[in-house]
């Protein structure tokens, strides 16, 4: 069955056709597709997989034409970058002279 791969980095992204068993899973697919060896980063713990954009766990067998994407770690936490950003914003208002409508 035919199956893609997907993958991203800032600096380059891969989406990889293969050809796998019937029952092959999410790990197995991965394995198969080169990007443990060729991304080092990878190789770092567990990488989080998911199919279509829905999480799976590693065992997770694949359906023909399902797209396996492998997910990068958040660089920053999302609530704490909502945080900084609105008292940057505060900030930025109080600086310049003008007063909120609370």
């Amino acid at each position: 069955m035919r199956i893609e791969v997907a993958y991203a980095r800032p600096d380059r992204q891969w989406l990889l056709a293969l050809e796998v068993e019937e029952g092959t899973t999410a790990q197995a697919a991965l394995q198969a597709s080169g990007l443990l060896a060729e991304c080092p980063e990878l190789q770092n713990g567990e990488p989080v997989l998911g199919v279509w954009s829905r999480k799976v766990a590693p065992g997770t067998a694949l359906e023909a034409g399902d797209r396996l994407e492998v997910y990068r770690p958040l660089q920053a936490d999302p609530k704490t970058a909502r945080r900084l950003r609105a008292e940057r914003q505060a900030r930025a208002r109080r600086g310049s002279g003008r007063r909120s409508a609370a």
